[in-house]
């Protein structure tokens, strides 16, 4: 069955560190840069912001690409979710950084778009508007989370997916306890500054 293949192939997509390697290429080690993070937001912030923009596209693909060539080749919802959870997986603890990834947002965004497309549309306008109102990357990372289980479940996406949405949403905020802290004490950056 493709499934047993395609989840470890989605964990090792999920694993190249996207943002580690153009900041690297830029003589840069995100990892001990900004926040630390492998992520597009340290990267725009600590590199540039094409490579931060690239960071962007390349983790939100690594979600992407494994879970769509599953419902291609017909993998049930549930099937399609375990490969999700694994590209996702992938990224917050990639085998080529020993285990020291991102925050997984944009591989979440990845594998939200190939599942759940109209859903996630409804999810990144939830995302715009809290960034518009707030200019916090993390509040409208952290809100989107919290938002996708309920979204898809009112949206009756099937619960496996709506299941797996709330494992990402759980993970996403975990990775985010030092942003949570810096909300609480109003020292979290926003964007500009």
């Amino acid at each position: 069955m493709e499934v047993y293949w395609l989840v470890p192939l989605a964990y090792l997509l999920g694993s190249v560190p996207t943002g580690y390697i153009l900041g690297s290429l830029a003589g840069v080690d995100v990892q001990t840069t900004g926040s630390g993070n492998i992520g597009a937001t340290n990267v725009a912030r600590t590199v540039g912001q094409w490579q931060g923009i690239l960071t962007l596209l390349a983790d939100t693909a690594k979600g992407f690409i494994p879970v769509i060539l599953g419902v291609t080749l017909g993998l049930t919802p549930a099937e399609s979710a375990c490969v999700g959870i694994a590209a996702f997986l992938g990224h917050l603890y990639p085998v080529f950084l020993r285990f020291r990834g991102g925050k997984g947002v944009a591989t979440a965004l990845g594998v939200l778009l190939a599942l759940t497309p109209l859903g996630t549309l409804l999810l990144i306008v939830v995302f715009a508007v809290v960034i518009f109102w707030s200019r916090v990357t993390s509040l409208g990372s952290i809100a989107t989370a919290v938002a996708a289980p309920v979204t898809l479940w009112l949206m009756s996406y099937p619960i496996s997916v709506v299941a797996m949405s709330m494992f990402l949403a759980v993970m996403v905020v975990i990775r985010h306890r030092a942003n949570i802290r810096r909300l609480a004490g109003g020292t979290e950056p926003k964007l500009g500054s």
